[in-house]
Parts: C-alpha cells; sequence; structure tokens
C-alpha cells in the first residue's frame, strides 16, 4: 500500500536499526535527562513567592523565571536537534546534561535577579541540546510498532509527570528552609546532570554523523525573533510605577511584538533561501505532521500555565504551604501514567485523530472547571484574612473541586502527547530525526512561553481591573478597618484580585486547548495502519 500524501517527501524515513544491547538502559537515561529538563519547567513555580523575597525580584517578573526558561529553550532547540544530527546525538546529548548541572549550580548560587534570570537561559540551551537528542535517539533506537510505542508512551509519560514532580520536588525542597530551600529546586539538578553525562557513553550508541553546514543565520533569526515577541506580550501585563499594566498600546510592548513578528517572518524567508536550513520547511508538507506541530505547541501552553496559576492560587488563595501545595499536584503523575499507557495500547487499534482529540476534549473540561473556582474573596472575607481568620479560598475544596480535574488534566494529556509524538517524527529519515524532534520541542517549548505570556496577560488584567473594585468595597467597610495591618490587607486586596485574574486565563486556556481539539479531529488523517507501517529508504510504505 502506497501513501503519497505522507510518505513521498524529502523527510521519510530510512529503515530503522535494531534496538541495541542496552536498549532498555538507553531508555531508562533518556528519560532520567527529560525528566530533569521538565521538571525544571514547573520545579521553581512553587517557591516563586520565596524567590521574590529572597532576591527583591517584583511579583509581576517572577514569570520571567519560568518564561525565560521556556523560551530559551524553545529558541535554540532547533539548533540542538541540528547540532545532533551533524555531530553526534550522544556527544551533544552529554554537552547538554553536563551545560544543564552547571547553570543550575549557578542559579542555586544566584545573590540577585540578574544571575538567576542569566542561569536559566543557560538551563535552557542546556536542554535545548540535550531534549531533541534524546527523542530522536528513541526514533532511531526502536523501530515503528510496538517497542517504539511503548518507548514512547514512557517518554510522554515523563513529560507530563516530570511537571508534577517538579512541583511536589520543589514544594518539598522549599518547606526544607524557606529561605534556602528555593536554592535547592536548582541545586537537585547538579548530580543528575552529572550522572546522565557519565553513564552516557556506556548504555547510549552514538549516531553518525552527517555532513552538513550549521544554519547560525538561522538560529539567531529564530531565537530573537521569538524572544522579542515574547518581551512584547509579557510586557502588556506587566505593571508600571503606578501598579498599571502597561496595556497593549505601550509602545515598548508594540515595538517588541513588531520586531519580533517581522524577524520571524525574516526567517522563514532565509529557510526558504539558504541551503542548509536549521529548520527544512518541507517537514511541514506532511498534513500530519504540520496538524501535530501545531497541536503540540497549543496543548502544552495549556497545560503548564495550569501549574503556573494553580500553583500560585493553592498556595496564596488557598494558603497551602509549599510541601502541600506540591503534593496537590501528585494525582497528576498517576492520571499521566494511565492516559499514556492506554494511548500506547490502543494506537494499534485506533487512529490517533480519535484518541488525541478525546484527550484535549478532556483537558478542556478540566480548565473549564478551574474557571468555575469560587474562591472567598469578598471584601469581609478579604477583611476577615487580614485579621488572620481564613485564607481566602476557604470555601474551595480540594478533593471536589482540584483533584478530580487535576486528574482529568493529566488523563487527557496522557492520551494527547503520545499520539502527537508519533504522528510528528512519523516519517522523518534517521539523519534528520535530531531535526524532526527538534521541531517537535520547539513548539511545545514555544507555546509554552507564549502561551504563559498571554494568559498572564489575561490574567494580570482582569486582576488589575477587579484590584479597584475589591478596593472600592473595602472602603464601604468603614469603622471596620481600624486597627487592621495595612500590609496583611493589602497583600490580601491583591489576592483576592489574583483568584479573578486567574480563573479567567484558565477560562482562555480551555478555549487554546479545545482549538488544538478541532484542528486534530478535522485535520489530522494519519491512521492506525499507517502509524505502525516501517518505511522503506526510498520513503514508500510497504
Amino acid at each position: 500500500m502506497t501513501d503519497v500524501t505522507e510518505h513521498n517527501d524529502p523527510i521519510a524515513d530510512e529503515t530503522p536499526v535494531a534496538p541495541p544491547k542496552h536498549a532498555a538502559w538507553a531508555l531508562v537515561l533518556i528519560c532520567i535527562a527529560q525528566l530533569m529538563v521538565v521538571l525544571d519547567s514547573t520545579i521553581a513555580n512553587i517557591a516563586l513567592p520565596y524567590i521574590g523575597t529572597d532576591l527583591d525580584i517584583d511579583s509581576t517578573n517572577l514569570s520571567w523565571i519560568v518564561t525565560g526558561y521556556a523560551l530559551a529553550f524553545g529558541g535554540l532547540l532547533l539548533l540542538g536537534g541540528r547540532l545532533g544530527d551533524l555531530y553526534g546525538r550522544r556527544r551533544i546529548f552529554i554537552i547538554g546534561v553536563s551545560l544543564f548541572a552547571v547553570a543550575s549550580a549557578v542559579g542555586g548560587l544566584a545573590q540577585n535577579e540578574a544571575m538567576l534570570l542569566g542561569s536559566r537561559g543557560f538551563q535552557g540551551l542546556g536542554a535545548a541540546l540535550a531534549s531533541p537528542t534524546a527523542l530522536a535517539l528513541i526514533t532511531t533506537t526502536f523501530p515503528p510498532g510496538p517497542l517504539r510505542n511503548r518507548a514512547f508512551s514512557v517518554f510522554a509519560a515523563m513529560s507530563g509527570v516530570g511537571a508534577a514532580i517538579g512541583l511536589i520536588l520543589g514544594g518539598w525542597l522549599t518547606g526544607i528552609d524557606p529561605d534556602f530551600g528555593w536554592r535547592l529546586t536548582f541545586l537537585i539538578n547538579v548530580p543528575i546532570g552529572l550522572g546522565a553525562a557519565y553513564f552516557a557513553p556506556k548504555v547510549l550508541a552514538d549516531s553518525d554523523h552527517h555532513a552538513g553546514i550549521l544554519d547560525v543565520p538561522g538560529a539567531v533569526l529564530g531565537t530573537a525573533g521569538l524572544l522579542s515577541l515574547v518581551f512584547g506580550i509579557t510586557r502588556t501585563g506587566n505593571q508600571d510605577s503606578h501598579g498599571q499594566p502597561h496595556g497593549w498600546g505601550d509602545p515598548l510592548a508594540l515595538t517588541g511584538m513588531i520586531v519580533g513578528v517581522v524577524v520571524l517572518v525574516s526567517f522563514v524567508l532565509w529557510e526558504t533561501r539558504t541551503k542548509h536550513p536549521i529548520m527544512p520547511l518541507t517537514i511541514f508538507r506532511s498534513r500530519t505532521r504540520a496538524v501535530a506541530f501545531l497541536s503540540m505547541m497549543i496543548t502544552p501552553a495549556a497545560m503548564f500555565s495550569m501549574f503556573f496559576f494553580l500553583s500560585l492560587f493553592v498556595q496564596n488563595v488557598m494558603g497551602y504551604a509549599p510541601l502541600r501545595a506540591g503534593f496537590a499536584f501528585l494525582p497528576f503523575c498517576f492520571g499521566m501514567v494511565f492516559g499514556a499507557t492506554l494511548a500506547s495500547k490502543l494506537m494499534a487499534k485506533v487512529d490517533p485523530r480519535f484518541i488525541s482529540g478525546t484527550g484535549t476534549l478532556l483537558g478542556g473540561i478540566a480548565l473549564f472547571m478551574f474557571h468555575r473556582l469560587d474562591a472567598a474573596t469578598g471584601p469581609t472575607d478579604v477583611l476577615h484574612a487580614a485579621q488572620g481568620g481564613d485564607h481566602l479560598g476557604h470555601t474551595v475544596s480540594y478533593w471536589a473541586d482540584l483533584m478530580p480535574f487535576i486528574t482529568l488534566m493529566s488523563f487527557g494529556m496522557g492520551m494527547t502527547f503520545v499520539p502527537m509524538m508519533m504522528a510528528a517524527v512519523h516519517g522523518v529519515r534517521s539523519q534528520d530525526a535530531g531535526i524532526g524532534s527538534g521541531v517537535l520541542n520547539t513548539m511545545q517549548q514555544v507555546g509554552g512561553a507564549l502561551g504563559l505570556a498571554i494568559l498572564s496577560t489575561v490574567a494580570a488584567h482582569y486582576t488589575t481591573s477587579h484590584l479597584g473594585t475589591v478596593g472600592a468595597s473595602l472602603q464601604g467597610l468603614g469603622d471596620q478597618l481600624a486597627g487592621v495591618d495595612q500590609a496583611a490587607l493589602h497583600q490580601q486586596t491583591y489576592f483576592a484580585a489574583f483568584s479573578y485574574g486567574a480563573t479567567h486565563a484558565f477560562l482562555v486556556g480551555a478555549i487554546m486547548i479545545w482549538t488544538a481539539s478541532a484542528l486534530i479531529w478535522t485535520l489530522l488523517n494519519v491512521n492506525k495502519d499507517e502509524m505502525a507501517e516501517v518505511e522503506t529508504p526510498e520513503g514508500v510504505a510497504v
């Protein structure tokens, strides 16, 4: 059977290699490295309030600790994938995890905001070198069929579970010592990264090196464009000296977004003209891959934004201690593993569209239910909390309002990621596996950075608008405000407004993930039989 649409393109697969002798240990090492890379996207979330206090970072800039890492990671992933293709994936993998470990050490010892954000950038670079080579090693190690399905299932589970483990680990480490514990969230990566670098030559088979020229201008244009675009979007939600958001009319924000779009258009034009593009646009010629890339850009954006806002909600509004906040996300691990395992087994029986389409629908429902969270944030509640009474979110039940939908979200993501990861690299030549997985990872990380920037702007807008409403309501309490600690009152007023902003961000996130679901249901046209086929060197399915 020949599928001209999906297989007759320049990126068709070569005959896959047989699994090496140490395939199981190779998968373990790859997944440990991926776990380290992914958990670092969320491990600092629980510690954000403590980092802000210790290093005197403004609350509106705290999101850059998360966004900065995701941006450097996503912006340089294409470069990392191409370096692996050209100079050997094992070598680039080792360099990546080693750099990640060193940057983590610097972040853990940071003495100011610039030092911490700089280390996060270098962590992103290390992750950008390690992550695409890790996924490419799975693609070229395991042939299409049950073995690759299981390998992708484990890898996808690690990618999702890592985010939840990051929150749990971050909560535990921060809770050890609020003044120093946040530093441990970075320092813990040092032994993991160095250990992965040590064992990599022992269990990973090196890939062939391929002739080619590294597209440095493409890497610079792509990274600069993304950085400028995300900066512009993020600035719209940041506050000015009067405590008001800069907004979409801010000249610097507009300049950043316009420059970002212009540079990204230049990047696309450059990639169509250079002989050795860092992102071969032919990889989007397959509709299956194009849909998979786009959906894997939108879906993680909503998922990681959920972690960001919900981790702050349970601490600031519900009054959870760091460790308790981390363990609140424990069900995410179980749901993700179960969803990924089920998706892996269904791949041989059900078309990917139905599996991922269902998963994204469930994820959207979970975010919509978070949008409906109704915390006690009225003026009387704010005053009571400022006087040392119940926290604002005392009317929110973890078991009824959070846990079921955290689990539903994770199950849906497990169902989504496995088929989409496989669809994204299906039919890609072994020698181009690094750039194929690099594009996939780029879509995930850039989607996460852009998604968090957009949703942070949404949350900031509604938070600011609601601050005035809450403040005016408090003034109506008159004499009841006498003797109340003004700092505590201001803090609780902000938390009440933040709750309003976060729930609106969840609603926008739900719309985003349902948009990805619509794309999958309507445009993904690869079936289960095609996903199981082994391609010949000529790229024709047999």
